[in-house]
C-alpha cells in the first residue's frame, strides 16, 4: 500500500481460501483500492489427499469443486466476501475454464457451455446490480479468451503469462480482438511464474530446455542494450 500499490487480486483456490482469508486481513479497512477474485471453483469441507500436488504447501482445510453454474458461482461470490470481509468484490473473473486446466475434452466443453451460460448470467446479475463493477475471464489461454469473446459482454479479461517478454501469442489476435470489444486486459504472471527474475518455473513447473535457452537468449540481449546505453551526464 505505501508503495502505491491499489490494485489486489486473489482467488478462492489460492490457498484453499488462504489468499482472500490474508487478502481480507490486510486490506479490510482500505477504502481506495481495487479488488478482483474468482469464480468457478467452490470450496468443500474437507483436505484433498495431497494438497501440496495442487502448489499450496499449508492451505486452509478445503478442497476445490469445479462448477461454473449460476447456482455455484452465486454461492462462491458470497462465500468470498466472508473470507475477505468486505461487503463486495470490484472485478469477479469466470476463473480457469480452458483446456490448460480441463484436458479432457469433454470436461472442458461442459464446463465452457455451463459457465458462458449460468455463469454468466450470474456474474451480469451481480454487475447490473451494482454488487461489481466489472466482470471477466481470469486464466492462461488465448483461445478460450477469444472464444469467450464471442459470448456475451464482458468488460475485462485477466491473462496470465501470455504476454510478457518471453511470450506475446496474445498480440496476434487476442489483444486486437479486445480492443475491438472494449474490453480491457490485466496482463498477469508477467514473469512467466519465475523464470524470467531467476526462477526455474515456467507456466508453475519446472521449465523446459527450449524456454530455458530463450531465457538466456533474452539476458545476452539485454545486457548487449545496457552496455550501448550511455547515460547523458
Amino acid at each position: 500500500m505505501k508503495s502505491g500499490i491499489r490494485y489486489f487480486d486473489t482467488a478462492p483456490f489460492y490457498g484453499f481460501g488462504l489468499s482472500e482469508h490474508r487478502m481480507g486481513e490486510v486490506l479490510r479497512e482500505s477504502k481506495d483500492i481495487i479488488l478482483s477474485s474468482k469464480v468457478g471453483r467452490v470450496l468443500k469441507r474437507g483436505l484433498p489427499e495431497n494438497p501440496a500436488s495442487y502448489g499450496w504447501p499449508r492451505p486452509l482445510p478445503f478442497h476445490p469443486v469445479f462448477d461454473y453454474g449460476y447456482d455455484a458461482v452465486m454461492r462462491s461470490y458470497e462465500d468470498s466476501l466472508h473470507r475477505l470481509g468486505r461487503d463486495r468484490i470490484d472485478i469477479l473473473f469466470l476463473h480457469d475454464i480452458g483446456t490448460f486446466t480441463h484436458a479432457n475434452s469433454a470436461e472442458e466443453q461442459r464446463h465452457f457451455k455451463d459457465a458462458m451460460t449460468g455463469g454468466y448470467r450470474a456474474l451480469d446479475e451481480l454487475r447490473q446490480s451494482g454488487d461489481v463493477k466489472a466482470i471477466g475471464i481470469g486464466g492462461n489461454e488465448i483461445v478460450v479468451s477469444l472464444r469467450s469473446l464471442d459470448h456475451d459482454d464482458w468488460d475485462i479479461f485477466l491473462l496470465a503469462g501470455r504476454y510478457t517478454l518471453l511470450e506475446q501469442p496474445a498480440l496476434d489476435k487476442l489483444l486486437p480482438k479486445c480492443e475491438l470489444n472494449s474490453v480491457k486486459v490485466i496482463i498477469g504472471g508477467p514473469f512467466n511464474s519465475g523464470i524470467l527474475v531467476g526462477g526455474s518455473t515456467w507456466n508453475y513447473e519446472k521449465a523446459p530446455l527450449a524456454v530455458t535457452q530463450r531465457v538466456e537468449l533474452l539476458i545476452i540481449i539485454c545486457h548487449e542494450q545496457k552496455c550501448r546505453y550511455q547515460p547523458q551526464h
